[in-house]
Formats: structure tokens, sequence, C-alpha cells
């Protein structure tokens, strides 16, 4: 069978996907971030209508199950936009969920995650995790064998919220090195957030997927480090792990509140990246990347 892109209307081969927001929210909820949900729909619309008059033609939606990622909401918003939409499955960090839920999925996680990966009528097409601050706790280590063994079985790639970009390579120890999934199988997260050079290129030269962000004013002490991060990547041979995504995570940051929201990427960061970076690496972090990052032999 030949690599396909699993999307929420279906899976697509990976030339289809084009021009793809790595890491974004459409939907999400949490105790943590009360008050500031992503739950409007008309609002969701506007922002993939918005990326697609950029140009922008897919959107990696990296809520994992639990957090409200509105599964049955996908497709419709697919359609109406035209923008292709990858779901995630998986857990974050405990913090975000009930313990008494924990408690229901805790032993069977990995059997939630294939079943969301393979069962209809809307399936997801990653599965993603969550690390702790520089270190893997009890829970991230459960639920990352958990999404090893939901990887060995349907092929999914694994896409990981580094806290702050930080435990990288404890992350790929585990799951590579622990678990046997191949690093090429992982996207690791926030990583300009911890701007570390050597753990970039570590984790490059591992064969991973880095995943930049956009700017966000949570993060905006990193921020400025943004592009010279993917500078030292590319110059150094790199350019074809880089990925970048929004990460839209509050009501406020989008576009139609005070933004910048997932149309900045190409209205703002893309045409920097051509300029200071060259086209061949906005091309890369923009479309080949992503159409081999989450691409999958699935099973």
């Amino acid at each position: 069978m030949s690599p396909a892109v699993r999307t929420v209307l279906g899976d697509i081969a990976p030339g289809e996907l084009g021009v793809c927001d790595a890491h974004d929210h459409l939907f999400i909820r949490s105790p943590v971030l009360a008050g500031q949900e992503l739950d409007d729909t008309d609002a969701a619309l506007g922002e993939l209508t918005a990326f697609a008059a950029l140009g922008g033609r897919a959107v990696a939606q990296w809520t994992p199950w639990g957090m409200g990622p509105r599964l049955a909401d996908l497709p419709g918003l697919s359609r109406r936009s035209g923008v292709h939409v990858v779901a995630a499955t998986g857990m974050h960090q405990a913090r975000h969920y009930d313990e008494a839920v924990l408690r229901e999925v805790w032993d069977g996680l990995a059997e939630l995650f294939v079943r969301e990966l393979t069962a209809g009528p809307v399936r997801a097409g990653m599965v993603k995790v969550a690390g702790a601050y520089h270190r893997l706790d009890g829970h991230a280590r459960h639920v990352m064998a958990a999404a090893a063994e939901a990887h060995h079985a349907t092929g999914a790639p694994i896409g990981v919220h580094l806290e702050a970009g930080s435990a990288a390579p404890d992350v790929l120890d585990l799951l590579c090195g622990t678990h046997g999934v191949p690093p090429h199988r992982v996207i690791l997260g926030h990583l300009h957030r911890f701007p570390d050079t050597a753990v970039h290129l570590r984790a490059a030269e591992a064969g991973a997927y880095l995943a930049f962000d956009g700017p966000s004013r949570a993060h905006h002490s990193t921020d400025w480090r943004l592009l010279g991060a993917l500078g030292a990547l590319a110059d150094a041979g790199h350019a074809d792990r880089l990925l970048l995504g929004g990460d839209t995570v509050l009501a406020s940051a989008r576009s139609t509140a005070d933004g910048p929201g997932m149309p900045f990427l190409l209205a703002g960061l893309r045409p920097r990246i051509e300029r200071e970076l060259g086209p061949d690496v906005a091309t890369a972090v923009f479309v080949t990347n992503p159409a081999r990052a989450f691409a999958a032999d699935w099973r």
C-alpha cells in the first residue's frame, strides 16, 4: 500500500496535501485554559477561510482525545473551506483532564488511540503526546508507551508537545530507543521555545521532524529566535526536517481577535523565510516536509 495522509475526509496521497500549517488547533478546551476555549465553529471556519485565501491547503489539528477536538465538526469545516484537516488522537499532560476521566481510560490507552485512528466515521491521522518540563513523568511515559503501541499497530505518526521546548532527547530515547518507533515517525513540537542549537541538531540528525511555532504573546521571549533556529538547521543540511505551525490555543489568539492566528504563517512568516532562507527552504517547510511527516503506511 502506498503512503497516505489520513484526513478527516479520508486518506489522500501525500502530494495532495499542499501548503500546510503543521501544528494548530481549531477546537480545544481544558481547565488550564478556562475562559479561552476554542469552541466556536464560525470562528474556526473564519480561520480556515483566511488561511485558504493565502494559499493554505492543509492544517494538522493537534487537539487530542478528551480536550474537545470536535471531530464530528471537522469534515464539514474542511469541505466548506477547501482545507484538508488532519485530526489527532492521543493524550496531553494530566493537568488537562479530570482524574476520574483518566482512570476510566488509563489501562486501555493504546486501544483507544488505535480505535480513533482506524474506526470511522471520522478518523484521526496522528497521535499527540506530551512531556513534562525538562523531564518525562510517569504520566508521560505511560501515554508515550501507548502511543508507540498504537504506532506499531497502525503506522500513525506521533506528535510530541515538548513543555517549553524541553526534554527532546529524553522523548527520542523513550519513543525510539525503548519502544522502537522510527525517528522519522516522530514530530517534536515547540522546539524554538528552547533555542538550544545543539539539541535541535541532535534531534534532526536522529531523523525526527522538528515542528516550530509561529509567534504568540506567551512565548514572545523566544519568538525572535525562530528564523535563526530554522536557518541554523537549514545551513547544517536539515531543511528536510523542518515544519511550522501556528499553535493557536486561545480564542484571543485567533486572527479574528487579537491574533496573529493561523493566517500569519503565510502572510507574515512565509515571506520572511523566502527572503532570508530562500524559496527552497520555504517550500520544504510548508509543502514537502509536511507531506512526508504526516504520511503513513497505514495498517
